[in-house]
């Protein structure tokens, strides 16, 4: 019949509460490698950095009240229903894509090293987000625990950053910088710590060394138990741990004078070669890292000379760079050479404590290489070389 009524359309069934958040946590974290390579939109509009900084804030602080309305709703009996987790739902991916929107609209000429900052507390707080859905579906909510979400979950302390980000590039690079010098700076306590105590391992297998006072030095090899050589510095280790730890004490001295330099004449409008300051000054405190492990006994010199040069390296480039930019008016200023003279006086006493073992590894590399060709052949090797042995 013309009148008779239209089948209803069929209401798609909602998944379960728990369910729905589970599967919020699992998108949520589809959307983390987006926002780690995502470019900033293009856009026509000129850029107002104080509009841009009240939308970011006002977004962390609506996901804020969006994760501690959904702990609430699921910290207690009975559980929202479906279609009101699905509302829940909606609301805390609406917050967080606001959130990643508005990292998105700050431009690369407002700097890469400020973008970076936004982008890893944007990141923290989706991450933050996803692990709170996560607590939110394997906590029971009788547990006691779900109490302590809201004071323990990493996306209220992730939001609460948000107003500490720095405003602009040249602050952002400062902030960098500091932190580099703070990286440096530990790693040269703990290295003189380790030095004045002549115990690289500051006690730790001493528990090792009481149990093993019951077996014989023989027995100990057998079990594993590391020997003196593995525990402790020789003479010939202390000698070239000092000219390391001047290597390094001239790595902080770097970083310090870069940051005091770009603390006083840095423009915020060169972001490009803020950027370059920042971005090779990160390298330093990464090598300074490989250095300081590698003086560690059973100390290789080999390894402690590659390690040392490649930090002088990076230094050198840190320094010329720093140079080249306008952070240093005065190019003939004397802080850059002198830096330059340390680092390389540190250098060459570190090459003349190492030549010994470094002729010793060549030699070796000679004897392989004599040894390969006695296997190989002299037609065989030719062949490979396409030049005769012998001429």
């Amino acid at each position: 019949m013309a009148n008779a009524a239209a089948p209803t359309a069929a209401v798609p069934t909602l998944a379960p509460p728990l369910e729905q958040i589970r599967h919020l946590a699992e998108e949520l974290r589809l959307l983390i490698p987006g926002v780690r390579v995502g470019e900033a939109l293009e856009t026509t509009k000129e850029f107002n950095p104080d509009t841009f900084w009240r939308r970011l804030n006002e977004a962390a602080v609506n996901v804020s009240r969006e994760a501690t309305t959904l702990t609430e709703v699921f910290s207690h009996l009975p559980l929202p229903s479906p279609q009101e987790t699905q509302r829940f739902c909606e609301q805390v991916r609406a917050a967080i894509k606001a959130m990643i929107a508005v990292y998105y609209s700050l431009p690369k000429n407002q700097g890469i090293t400020l973008r970076k900052l936004v982008r890893s507390t944007t990141l923290d707080i989706v991450d933050g987000m996803a692990q709170l859905m996560d607590a939110l579906f394997m906590t029971p909510t009788q547990s006691s625990e779900n109490n302590d979400l809201i004071s323990y979950n990493s996306v209220w302390t992730a939001c609460q950053q948000v107003p500490q980000i720095p405003r602009d590039n040249k602050a952002a690079a400062l902030s960098m910088l500091t932190k580099n010098v703070d990286f440096v700076k530990d790693a040269h306590e703990e290295m003189e710590q380790a030095v004045e105590e002549c115990d690289p391992y500051c006690g730790l297998l001493n528990d090792t060394e009481d149990n093993s006072d019951n077996h014989g030095d023989e027995e100990d090899d057998g079990l594993g138990y590391p020997n003196n050589r593995d525990l402790y510095w020789s003479e010939e280790d202390q000698e070239l741990i000092i000219p390391c730890l001047a290597l390094v004490r001239a790595s902080k001295a770097c970083l310090k004078k870069i940051r005091i330099s770009v603390a006083e004449n840095g423009k915020k409008d060169q972001v490009a070669q803020l950027d370059d300051i920042v971005d090779i000054s990160d390298e330093i405190s990464p090598s300074v890292d490989d250095l300081a492990l590698s003086i560690y006994p059973p100390m290789c010199h080999l390894t402690v000379r590659i390690n040392s040069a490649k930090l002088v390296s990076v230094l050198k480039k840190a320094l010329e760079i720093t140079k080249a930019s306008h952070v240093t008016p005065q190019p003939e200023d004397s802080w850059i050479p002198l830096l330059i003279n340390a680092v390389d006086h540190c250098m060459n006493r570190i090459k003349e404590l190492t030549q010994n073992e470094l002729e010793l590894s060549n030699g070796l590399i000679l004897i392989r290489t004599v040894l390969r060709t006695k296997t190989l052949g002299f037609t065989s090797l030719e062949k490979m070389t396409s030049k005769p042995l012998i001429q």
